[in-house]
This record gives C-alpha cells, sequence and structure tokens, in this order.
C-alpha cells in the first residue's frame, strides 16, 4: 500500500527562506551566457552516527547539512557550482560560476515551473530513525554487542555502529521540473574477530533500509545480525584453504547479488555506454547473457535502502529491465544521457550530496526468479563451490573483468554442500560470465540493506538481490587443493 506523498517543498520554502522567484532569478543567471539546460539542487540532511568498541561507547555525533548545488549544462559539457550560503547573492554568485561553462545567447528561457508533486510515497517520513531520541539508537549497538559476545568465548573483539539520516531535497530546472522528496535512511552494522589458538578470522552482518526504528526488532534486531557476524566469524575458524582453478559456482540468494552488480550493473549505466567505454556499448538487442537471465533495476521497492521516490534530478524512479531472456534492453539513463543519445530517461540520476553533479546510477538491482529449485541446482554439481556472501570486489568497467573475495563459501562434492573454506576469490568477465549461468532457482531474495555503491569518488545507497544461481565454468582462485 503506498502511503500519501506529503508536500515536502514546504520546508525550503517556510523554514529556509526560499521562494520560487529566487529559483527563477538562479536560473535565469545559469543561462545568462548560453547553455542547453540548468538546475538547482536543495538539499538539508540531518544525520546521527554512533559507534561502539570494547563494550564503550568510542563515537556518537550528530550533523546538519544546507546547501545548493547548481548545474549548467551545454552540449556535452557541465559547469557546476554549490554554495552551503542560501541567501541569494551568494545563490546568484554560484549560478554565475556554473554559467561559465557556456557561450552564447540563452539556449532555453524560463517560463515557469510545472507544479507536480510526488506521485508515490515508498517510504515513511514521520515516525524515521531520525526522529528516535538518541538513547534508543545507542541500545540497539549495546544489544548487538552483548549479543555477539554470548555466542561464542571464541569472540573475541566486537564493534558495532548505526547511522541514519533524513535527507530533504529539492530541484528546480530551467525544463519546468520543481520536485522534492524527504528521504530518510538507517543502518545497524556489527563486525566480530574470532580466535582460537590457530588462527584468526573476521565477520561482518548489519541491515536497515529507510525505515522507522520498529524495523531493528523481530526478525531484523540486533541480536539477530550480531548471531550472524559471529557465526560467519567462527565458521571460518574451521574452515580449509579454498580450492583454486577452473569449476562450476553456485552464488547463493540475496547478497551475492553484488557480483550482478559490479560486473554488470555499472556496464549497464548510459555515461559509460554514451563515451564508449562499456562493454556493453552498442550491444542493445544483443544476447548477452544466457536465456535464463532477466536483470532488472527497481527503485520502486517500498522501505528498501536503494528504493527513492524521485532521483536527483526531479524524475520519478522506475523499474527498468536491463536484460530479458540474455538480451540487452537499454541502459540506466540520466537526463543528460538521455538527450545526448536520444533513449528514454529511466530516472537515474543520482549524486552522493550538493557538493556532486548527478550521474546515471543503479537503485536496487536484482536477478529474477527462474524455475529451479535450490536443492536440485546443488546436487546438480559433482565438485565446485557454493558462495553464499561476499566482502569487496573490483571490476574494470572498459572489460567487464572482476575479482570478488567469498566471506562465506563452501565445497560441493557429489551433490551435497559439505566443508567451508576460506580465502576464496572469484575471478571473470561479467558478460561472458552470464552466458555460463545454466540454472535459476526460485528463491529471489535482496540484501539485507547495507549496500553502498562507489562511481567517480560518490557513493550512494543501492540494494542487490538474486535467487540461486549455476555458473557452470568460473574461475576460483585459492590456495588448496
Amino acid at each position: 500500500m503506498t502511503i500519501p506523498a506529503p508536500d515536502h517543498k514546504r520546508y525550503f520554502i517556510e523554514k529556509l527562506g526560499l521562494s520560487e522567484r529566487l529559483m527563477e532569478r538562479c536560473l535565469g543567471e545559469a543561462l545568462s551566457a548560453g547553455g542547453d539546460y540548468a538546475d538547482l539542487y536543495f538539499e538539508s540532511v540531518t544525520s546521527t552516527s554512533l559507534g561502539i568498541d570494547e563494550s564503550l561507547v568510542k563515537s556518537a555525533s550528530q550533523g546538519i547539512s544546507v546547501g545548493c548545488g547548481i548545474r549548467v549544462v551545454s552540449g556535452e559539457r557541465t559547469g557546476y557550482a554549490y554554495t552551503d550560503d542560501l541567501s541569494s547573492d551568494r545563490l546568484l554568485r554560484a549560478a554565475r560560476t556554473a554559467a561559465l561553462i557556456a557561450s552564447g545567447p540563452a539556449k532555453e528561457l524560463m517560463s515557469g515551473f510545472r507544479h507536480a508533486e510526488t506521485p508515490k510515497s515508498l517510504y515513511p517520513v514521520a515516525g524515521a530513525t531520525n526522529d528516535a531520541e538518541i538513547a534508543e539508537k545507542l541500545k540497539l549497538i549495546q544489544r548487538a554487542d552483548a549479543a555477539a559476545r554470548a555466542y561464542d568465548t571464541r569472540i573475541t573483539q566486537v564493534r558495532a555502529g548505526f547511522n541514519d539520516e533524513l535527507r530533504r531535497i529539492l530541484v528546480a530546472a530551467s525544463d519546468g521540473t520543481f520536485a522534492s522528496d524527504t528521504q530518510p535512511l538507517a543502518r545497524l552494522n556489527v563486525f566480530v574477530i574470532a580466535k582460537d589458538a590457530l588462527s584468526t578470522a573476521r565477520g561482518t552482518s548489519g541491515g536497515g533500509g529507510r525505515v522507522t526504528l520498529d524495523f531493528f526488532e523481530g526478525d531484523k534486531s540486533p541480536e539477530h545480525f550480531a548471531r550472524e557476524a559471529a557465526r560467519t566469524a567462527i565458521l571460518q575458524l574451521g574452515a580449509i584453504d579454498a580450492p583454486a582453478g577452473e569449476m562450476p559456482v553456485v552464488l547463493g540468494p540475496g547478497w551475492p547479488g553484488v557480483l550482478l552488480h559490479e560486473a554488470v550493473g555499472h556496464g549497464l549505466e548510459a555515461d559509460f555506454n554514451r563515451k564508449g567505454t562499456s562493454a556493453f556499448a552498442g550491444m542493445i538487442g544483443q544476447q548477452v547473457a544466457s536465456s535464463k537471465v532477466t536483470v532488472v533495476d527497481n527503485g520502486l521497492m517500498p522501505n528498501r535502502r536503494g528504493s527513492i521516490n524521485m532521483d536527483d534530478e526531479g524524475n520519478p524512479t522506475q523499474e527498468t529491465v536491463l536484460i530479458e531472456n540474455g538480451i540487452l534492453k537499454g541502459y540506466l539513463s540520466d537526463k543528460l544521457s538521455s538527450r545526448l543519445m536520444g533513449t528514454p530517461n529511466t530516472g537515474s540520476g543520482r549524486r552522493e550530496s550538493y557538493h556532486h553533479i548527478p550521474m546515471p546510477r543503479m537503485t536496487n538491482t536484482y536477478m529474477l526468479n527462474g524455475d529451479d529449485m535450490p536443492e536440485d541446482i546443488i546436487k546438480s554439481v559433482k565438485r565446485g563451490l557454493y558462495a553464499v556472501n561476499f566482502g569487496g570486489g573490483q571490476v574494470d568497467i572498459t572489460n567487464g573483468k572482476f575479482v570478488f573475495s567469498a566471506s562465506e563459501a563452501y565445497l560441493i562434492e557429489d551433490g551435497k554442500v559439505t566443508r567451508p573454506v576460506k580465502g576464496a576469490t572469484l575471478i571473470g568477465n561479467g558478460p561472458e560470465a552470464l552466458k555460463y549461468v545454466s540454472m535459476v532457482g526460485n528463491d529471489l531474495a535482496l540484501d539485507e540493506g547495507i549496500g553502498t555503491c562507489g562511481k567517480a569518488g560518490q557513493s550512494v545507497p543501492v540494494g542487490v538481490g538474486m535467487p540461486t544461481v549455476k555458473l557452470d565454468r568460473m574461475t576460483v582462485g585459492g590456495t588448496g587443493q
């Protein structure tokens, strides 16, 4: 059920003293030297960050950030300036600075704003975690600390953190866009170290989303995340070295979708394809994966970390099919790439803050369900690797090559999951790897709500997911036999 959308613009007009007239003047200044398009991005963020280590509160901070970024686009060039002073003088000065990218007469004249309210509300604003007392948030990480330590005597160190923010944005643009949103976000993380006589291991877990504090009760409690972090660390203490070589690999449901995000998702962002630097450039309509593979990017999932009512250019978000039955269907696009490429705008223009220009970014990216039973997928493997969780990874957008480290993985022997392994890395090429997908499970899951995506120095919250998937061939790096 969707929640009636509140009037987010009132905050900027009533609390920050802005007016439509001032915005129109700023856009006029931004386009005074020419330019095809200009926009204003106002942002106000209130945030909390808490950290506990050795059962002591080691960090606690609250902050407020307010500012405006002004962009002018002229052809393929972008001029950008920002200010944390929202007075008319400073805003007009920033607009004139951004205008320096262009030259010549104005190509577009302001003709007023379109007052279209946000058509949906995917997450709560009233009652978001930001409204809760800091003592309530502190109790969450104290509970996580206690639960992790109680899990096993071999847990020797625990760190837990809680971060939340309430982000208010307003976008006013020369094309008439006038849109706003209020976006809550919260995340709880737990990190543990386990030791025995022979080795040391680490475990992490966490979750969250665009949620109220009630989210962290029940199934997604601090105790749940703490036990999960402790479990994975203890598991690694008894793990054997991962084998090396080419073998079948089964990816578990949920967070392993980060491999899809990195190896394929970034390559399907329109700016890389517009510049011809993506391995997927010019391949729309071509077979880029197994016919069993369908990948979507969906910003419309209620309460998910990667979901947003609108992107940072004021466009409604949507569900975009990227790959359908193995065929490349399209790219994730923002206003600039859409105009230059002549392709639909998918509402994918995102930015880290008012300090940054928007660019095409993912929201919640995942592979759709297939028809196979997860247990049948495991049974089909004579000898291979079952990768349940991942740590870090790297990908080269230009050729699709990736390297990922598995933080939880097991051997599959004679169709059964057997011994846990450590030190496993998956090495491959995104477009090539998807061609070896031979079975797709019916158990689609999304991650717990911890994903942060980096691109060109900017970080934004995202979601990933997939069902259980079998790849017939993949190179596994390890030191075992």
